[in-house]
């Protein structure tokens, strides 16, 4: 094949896949609101069920609805029928995924399935098979073609299922009232969780790691701190312990480049006033806005007395990968 061949069977692929989800918008009715009802108002959980890449999909289908408030598990046919079958509960729906509904293995299942009371809930891309006599609610997943040239692997009917069980995945979520803070909760490894969970107070420096000098300290203590902290940056407050400024690396380098007289300078001289702050209990994710927002890299953090308790510096929340 020349790159223009393999460029154009690409494109033709796509095309014929992206028909096969169009042509499923005119299948959502009734039938996909019942679907729906059945999982949303069921007291258990949704089982899916597929074989060979129709059970990949179900697979995918459970992480998305588990990671969006929908209890989803999924179960080999082959396995559910020598014992496994004992995790289905009478209050769960059943979800099968198939291509042709004439699978054997899947047919004596969901046969089983039936005689427990379960409801049972279809995604076909054969809905009128023998399979559809035996569920309550049938999913038309039906594709014209596969991209497969030979029209055997299927492609565009796994696509047409996954899309299928991403809509009810996500009409859902709606329905749940889920949130992305719920979200974060389910996803407190990612980034998106870290950014909605994480709070100053848990990343931010604190108690002898905190650089802090008082406003009559000298210009050389005011160095030291800033060095044996290593956070290119100091607190300044006054004799109360109130913040009133902050002195940086770049504080310094100013003075430096302005006046040669340094001796009789103390941190007040130098510290820049009213410095930016941030309390606590805000979201890690506020800490970068702000940061941001006036182009500094610590901020201070301080209590409701307006006392510095703790730094945060934006190199730690990029490391935490809450700035991209």
């Amino acid at each position: 094949m020349t790159d223009e061949q393999i460029i154009s069977k690409g494109i033709q692929v796509i095309q014929i896949e992206a028909d096969a989800v169009a042509e499923l918008r005119g299948r959502i009715g009734a039938d996909f609101v019942k679907a729906v009802h059945m999982i949303y108002h069921a007291a258990g959980r949704a089982v899916f069920t597929g074989m060979g890449k129709s059970g990949i999909v179900a697979r995918k289908i459970v992480a998305t609805l588990n990671s969006t408030g929908t209890p989803a598990i999924y179960m080999h046919p082959t396995d559910a029928l020598h014992g496994d079958l004992g995790m289905v509960r009478k209050e769960d729906v059943f979800v099968v995924i198939s291509k042709s509904g004439n699978t054997e293995e899947l047919f004596d299942l969901v046969l089983m399935i039936k005689r427990m009371g379960i409801k049972i809930i279809g995604i076909l891309a054969a809905p009128q098979s023998k399979l559809a006599t035996l569920c309550d609610v049938v999913l038309d997943a039906y594709v014209k073609e596969e991209a497969c040239p030979h029209d055997l692997a299927p492609t565009s009917s796994t696509t047409a299922a996954l899309v299928v069980g991403d809509a009810l995945a996500i009409v859902l979520l709606e329905l749940r009232g889920f949130t992305a803070e719920d979200f974060a909760m389910l996803h407190p490894g990612g980034s998106l969780g870290k950014k909605l969970l994480l709070k100053v107070s848990e990343i931010m420096y604190k108690g002898k790691d905190v650089p802090i000098i008082k406003e009559s300290a000298s210009l050389k203590d005011s160095i030291l701190e800033i060095t044996s902290k290593r956070l290119g940056a100091t607190c300044v407050v006054n004799e109360a312990g109130v913040l009133t400024g902050i002195i940086t690396d770049g504080d310094l380098r100013r003075l430096l480049e302005k006046s040669l007289e340094l001796k009789s300078k103390i941190a007040k001289d130098v510290m820049t006033k009213g410095p930016k702050t941030i309390k606590p209990e805000h979201l890690a994710s506020y800490a970068i806005q702000i940061m941001e927002k006036f182009n500094i890299t610590s901020l201070i953090v301080i209590n409701e007395k307006s006392s510095p308790v703790g730094i945060v510096h934006l190199h730690d929340l990029v490391k935490l990968g809450l700035k991209s």
